[in-house]
Formats: structure tokens, C-alpha cells, sequence
């Protein structure tokens, strides 16, 4: 008899939903839907409509939330929700009910990825056997370690990306009083993350003199988005610094988590944005803040830096780790 799993990434922008029959050591996805985060004022109303929509008895939940996950519970940092999975476990009754970080359910589908969903920065170099790390810059900065048993990587979800930002020259010192005179304390999901991509225009905008007119308003849909594309076409002078202001400090984090985990596994970098800026990420700043660690430059410089080019690892990630989670 089939078994069925509902598996969820829930971000602070969307959430995607999936159905998966279990078909041994195998999953099929046999239902999707995605949905608006800000539009439902808590997880559990979204849950129910897609197990209502897939019209099945499941077999067991699991869901991928962006937030730290305590005893069960998380109080989402982007949105205003505090998820118990106590109250998802009334939603299925008798079944096992999995709430994890989204940065550990994107880790755990990372290993069982093919090859054609990275795209490497660094392609003279190949991952050793050891621990690897995963940063993921999206509606927020995700950070996750993968340790190295001696035989498989054992993925843990971190809350690194709201350690304290650390400026490494005078524009970056201006950028983060900036930021400190309207939030106090300055985080690298501040300035890594979407909102951040935006945060460094406006910072710009305000501070650098330059006459260029504003080319993202606040009625804009996705002016993170926006700023991106206006500084890959080359139609922004502002746009490309803030995207050499970004990439440079992406780079930068990313190899002070590639240091604290030594990833001589490999540094990927997953989240929405990444595959979309690959030819800022080649040609911009990022490699050398990567590989700026004064006299640990030549132990960074041996670690493979891929990007993940591959938006539903979160959702199978979920979906695997339930299905590990299950009784045979």
C-alpha cells in the first residue's frame, strides 16, 4: 500500500508545498502548490488548505521553516508567527510531525543533488572528505554546517547569518552606522538578504552624492530584484555598487563560515539569489573577501565554492528527511 508524506519550505516571501508517495528507498512528488507567506497569519491555516487540497490521508508532515527551531516551536524572524508543532500534530492526528530549520532541510537534500545543480566558482578544485557549509541568502541569510562522520555528512542548522556584521574598509564602517541608526544592532542578514540588497541602495542613494536618478521605488514589486538586473544590464551606476557592496560581503561572511567549519567539503551557496547573480559572483568581489583571511588566506584558498542552482532542494529535503524519519 502506498504511504504519502506532505513536505513544506516556508520562507518568509513563499511557501511550497508538496505531496510525495513513498516508493521504497524512492520519493515521487505527485502534488505542488506554493503560497504567499505574508498572506496567511500563521502556518497552521496553510497546512490544512493543502491537506485539504491533496484529498489523501498522509502518513506523516514535515516542514522546512526559516527561523530557529526549539522544543518543537519557532518564532519566525520575517514573519509574525509562532509555529508549534503541537498544534501541526492536530492537523494529522497519530502521525509523526517534523518542524525543522529551512537551511537543515535544504542541507539534508544537498548531498543527494546531481552534479548539472552546481554551477563551481573556484573549478580547479574539488571537495575533500571533511566537513562543507552552506549559506543561502534569500528573504533572509540561512546558514547551515554539514559534518563529516567519516562516511556521510550529518547536516545542522545554525543561526549564523544574525551574528554581529563586521566592516572590513571605510564604505562598509559608514554602511553599517547607517544601518545601526535605524535597527541598533547590524547583522549579516541585514546587509545579505534581499531587504539588505535594498538597504545598501538606499544607503547609497542617501550618502554617495551621485546624481543618478532613483530607479527603484517602494511601489516596486521586487526592488531587490530590480537593483540586481539594473546592475547586470549595466543601466545603474548605483545598482552595480551595491551589488559589488553585496557580493563582496556575501563573500566575506561565506568564508568566515567556510573557516569555522573548516568546509574543506566544500562552501556552497544556496538561496534565491545566488543563481540568479552568477556573473557578479564570477567578476565581482566575492572570491577575493572569500579568500581575504589574513594567514588562513592559503587554507580558504583549498575549498570548493559552488553555487546551488536548485530552488526545491528545501522541499525534498523535507520530504527525505521525513522519509528517513518513518518505520519501514
Amino acid at each position: 500500500m502506498s504511504r504519502f508524506i506532505v513536505a513544506a519550505d516556508v520562507g518568509g516571501t513563499k511557501a511550497r508545498f508538496g505531496l510525495f508517495e513513498v516508493r521504497g528507498d524512492e520519493l515521487d512528488l505527485v502534488l505542488e502548490k506554493t503560497y504567499a507567506s505574508g498572506r496567511y497569519d500563521g502556518l497552521g491555516p496553510m497546512v490544512a488548505e493543502f491537506l485539504a487540497m491533496t484529498g489523501r490521508e498522509v502518513d506523516a508532515l514535515s516542514v522546512g521553516l526559516a527561523g530557529p527551531v526549539q522544543d518543537g516551536r519557532c518564532r519566525t524572524p520575517n514573519l509574525p508567527w509562532l509555529v508549534d508543532v503541537r498544534d501541526l500534530e492536530l492537523l494529522v492526528p497519530g502521525k509523526p510531525v517534523w518542524l525543522i530549520n529551512d537551511l537543515l532541510a535544504t542541507a539534508t537534500a544537498l548531498p543527494r543533488l546531481p552534479d548539472e545543480r552546481f554551477v563551481s566558482l573556484t573549478p580547479d578544485l574539488e571537495p575533500a572528505p571533511g566537513n562543507a557549509c552552506l549559506i543561502a541568502p534569500g528573504t533572509g541569510l540561512g546558514e547551515a554546517i554539514l559534518f563529516w562522520d567519516g562516511h556521510k555528512h550529518v547536516p545542522s542548522a545554525s543561526e549564523g547569518g544574525h551574528t554581529d556584521f563586521a566592516p572590513r574598509n571605510e564604505t562598509e564602517w559608514r554602511l553599517r552606522e547607517w544601518l545601526a541608526r535605524q535597527y541598533g544592532h547590524v547583522s549579516y542578514e541585514r546587509i545579505v538578504s534581499g531587504p539588505g540588497l535594498l538597504a545598501i541602495y538606499r544607503f547609497l542613494l542617501a550618502t554617495d552624492g551621485d546624481q543618478e536618478p532613483e530607479v527603484v521605488t517602494n511601489e516596486d514589486e521586487d526592488p531587490s530584484a530590480l537593483i540586481a538586473q539594473h546592475a547586470l544590464d549595466g543601466r545603474s551606476r548605483r545598482c552595480a555598487r551595491a551589488l559589488d557592496l553585496f557580493v563582496g560581503v556575501l563573500g566575506a561572511e561565506a568564508g568566515n563560515l567556510a573557516l569555522k567549519a573548516l568546509a574543506v567539503g566544500g562552501v556552497y551557496l544556496g538561496g534565491g539569489i545566488p543563481p540568479k547573480i552568477l556573473t557578479a559572483l564570477r567578476s565581482g568581489p566575492f572570491l577575493e573577501a572569500f579568500l581575504d583571511k589574513g594567514r588562513m588566506r592559503h587554507l580558504v584558498a583549498r575549498m570548493p565554492v559552488k553555487v546551488m542552482d536548485a530552488p526545491e532542494a528545501a522541499l525534498w529535503g523535507a520530504a527525505w528527511h521525513a522519509g528517513q524519519g518513518l518505520e519501514p
